[in-house]
């Protein structure tokens, strides 16, 4: 069974699947083998990775990494096509590169095609309803495996109302999306947002937030935390680098650093080679 039906099973088997952020396909290795049942490539992550506004990568840079991961982790992979890359014709090119790329899932959200500079900031502006389930119906057409999970996120509970990003999930899951995402703000929404929507929900979240069982309670099948694993790394390299620069050493251990270093190529499957 391939990674795209085993994600696809699990999440219509009622399941619930942690997909913590992986931006590189060592990263994926190690969530893999951490017991991960899927891992997510961030466009907003992939953008901060390379210094830029996740509105300036392109479909073919998105692409790119996750045929990385594909092709050297054993793990689905879900991806965040951000808008789909502009209008519905964009999207089917979306859809056709990453089903090609081998993705579990992609996901595609109701923003302004392109985004807005100020996106990373919180600050959304979304397309109409109907802008977007064209957008979606134009993704399920353009898809030739149906195990390829198509994702519809909405940004209404914090730009319009719950009740909004209810009547959107609910048109979203008619055009076609197999997974709902929303972000609820009350502990009232999240029990209310799955029977309200009549869809398995997907939640972008930190992984802390709750735990396996109340997840499968409220009808969320999928979880993903896109940002924990790139600020607790980006912590650790600060720390590193500050302590040098202040003080002339890095104040790790040399030997544990070596000893890490000569596992690095076993992490990458390097070793039969």
């Amino acid at each position: 069974m391939s990674t795209r039906e085993q994600l696809a099973a699990r999440i219509r088997g009622g399941d619930v699947v942690f997909a913590p952020l992986a931006l590189d396909a060592l990263t994926a290795r190690i969530a893999a083998q951490a017991g991960f049942g899927a891992v997510y490539l961030s466009g907003g992550a992939l953008g901060f990775a390379n210094a830029v506004s996740e509105a300036l990568l392109t479909v073919t840079e998105v692409a790119h990494v996750a045929r990385h991961i594909v092709q050297r982790a054993d793990v689905p992979l879900v991806v965040d096509a951000g808008v789909g890359f502009g209008d519905a014709v964009h999207v089917a090119r979306t859809v056709w590169e990453m089903e090609n790329a081998g993705v579990a899932a992609i996901e595609l959200e109701d923003q302004v095609a392109p985004k807005r500079v100020s996106h990373h900031r919180g600050i959304e502006h979304l397309v109409s309803t109907d802008e977007m389930v064209a957008k979606l119906r134009v993704a399920v057409e353009s898809r030739t495996d149906r195990d390829m999970l198509l994702i519809a996120r909405t940004g209404a509970v914090r730009n319009e109302s719950f009740a909004a990003a209810v009547e959107r999930g609910i048109a979203y899951r008619d055009a076609g999306a197999d997974v709902v995402m929303l972000a609820p703000s009350s502990e009232q929404e999240w029990d209310a947002a799955a029977d309200a929507i009549g869809s398995t929900l997907a939640a972008i979240v930190s992984l802390d937030l709750f735990p396996e069982d109340v997840w499968r309670r409220r009808g969320f099948g999928l979880v993903i935390d896109p940002f924990t694993a790139q600020v607790e790394a980006v912590r650790a390299v600060r720390a590193v680098y500050e302590t040098f620069a202040r003080v002339g050493s890095t104040g790790t251990d040399r030997r544990e650093v070596m000893q890490g270093y000569s596992e690095l190529a076993g992490l990458a499957g390097l070793d039969p080679l």
